[in-house]
């Protein structure tokens, strides 16, 4: 009788068990998104104002490990550094797909409207919108970049003014290499001169793109694919 009784207490105990393990994932699923978006909107606050956050994943256990099918993000306006937008894709990597839009986005002296980042696995793409009065404003006083063409994940423009330090007229290209976004200008003269824009570890860019977006006013969309790595 002992042993019986003992057998029926330690299925009870198991029961008991099962039942609060499928009563903490319940909990999880229906609390855990909400948590999570709440991190998620903090973290992108520091950097403007949030409108929305709505994540999804199944089991939402897995948000403890920083994992999660999909997150959305979307933003009124944000201004943050090239290595601080780096740290905050490093830190959705655990996040299988990713959208993020912000209406206005500023990016050092770079002003950009209707801002759209997808992450999906550890593909990246982004596009923005830029005015033309605003490329004025993000560069030094005299100096002028008009868009040639752009195919094959490369922007060729022509600048004129101080260029490299050379007072004069030049075509240059917007290209990716060894994961880093730099830009050189053709020719015999500086054909050897490379200046990097972007470059971080967890970033590796594969190619950039740009395209009129309109002629009155003047405005170009811009586009990026990269990775995480």
């Amino acid at each position: 009788m002992r042993r019986v009784g003992g057998g029926q207490r330690t299925i009870r105990l198991l029961l008991a068990l099962v039942a609060a393990a499928l009563l903490v994932l319940l909990l999880a699923q229906v609390f855990g998104p909400g948590i999570a978006a709440s991190r998620i909107s903090s973290r992108v606050g520091r950097y403007g104002k949030v409108e929305s956050v709505h994540v999804r994943a199944w089991p939402a256990v897995e948000l403890l490990w920083g994992s999660a099918d999909s997150v959305s993000v979307r933003a009124k306006s944000l201004s943050l550094s090239p290595a601080q937008a780096a740290k905050l894709l490093w830190e959705g990597r655990g996040v299988h797909s990713m959208q993020l839009a912000a209406s206005s986005l500023r990016i050092d002296s770079v002003r950009l409207s209707d801002a759209r980042l997808r992450k999906h696995g550890s593909s990246l793409s982004a596009e923005a919108v830029i005015g033309e009065e605003d490329v004025k404003a993000a560069l030094p006083a005299g100096f002028h970049v008009q868009l040639l063409a752009s195919e094959a994940g490369r922007v060729q423009v022509r600048a004129s003014g101080g260029l490299f330090g050379v007072g004069a007229t030049v075509r240059a290209v917007a290209a990716a290499s060894d994961g880093r976004l730099v830009v050189h200008p053709l020719g015999l003269l500086l054909g050897g001169v490379t200046l990097t824009l972007f470059s971080d570890p967890h970033v590796y860019v594969e190619g950039v793109g740009a395209s009129a977006q309109s002629a009155s006013p003047p405005s170009y969309r811009l586009t990026m694919s990269a990775r995480l790595r």
